[in-house]
């Protein structure tokens, strides 16, 4: 398996990933496009030349908090620990970025996605009423990325 930055060729297999998912969860072909030119970190998963997972970052200029916007792994791939191993990799990526911390939004009900976000060290820091199209509450989670390399001793 390999991870590397998504490119505008990988929209079609973007695109079939998110057909995994719920309709109000799904990211469209054209979200992805903007997602692909924006201020963003886009991570791919490959494994055998098919995209596995995609996980995504979003950066704001003047600020050290990343955001992880989406992290998605194809139905057969799950439970081998490619979420755990995509989600290290963007947070390498966003700290070379200059950011220091890590924030996420996730549906309360989403146990498998609490329970990754509890081990790998994010915390609870505010609940968000009605926060998804469907009506159900988010956690808003966040986690320290550590101090830039340039900053260590």
């Amino acid at each position: 398996m390999t991870f590397r930055p998504a490119v505008k060729a990988d929209l079609a297999a973007l695109t079939a990933l998110e057909q995994s998912f719920p309709a109000e969860d799904r990211f469209s072909r054209r979200t992805w496009a903007r997602l692909l030119r924006g201020n963003t970190i886009t991570l791919v998963a490959e494994s055998d030349g098919a995209l596995i997972g995609v996980g995504t970052v979003l950066l704001r200029d003047g600020l050290d908090i990343a955001r992880l916007y989406s992290l998605s792994i194809a139905p057969e791939a799950r439970g081998q620990g490619l979420a755990r191993q995509l989600l290290a990799a963007l947070e390498r990526a966003a700290l070379a970025r200059g950011c220091n911390r890590m924030r996420l939004e996730v549906r309360v009900g989403n146990a498998a996605a609490r329970a990754l976000y509890d081990s790998t060290g994010y915390r609870v820091i505010s609940l968000i009423d009605a926060y998804y199209p469907d009506g159900e509450a988010a956690a808003r989670m966040e986690k320290p990325l550590g101090a830039p390399a340039d900053s260590l001793p």
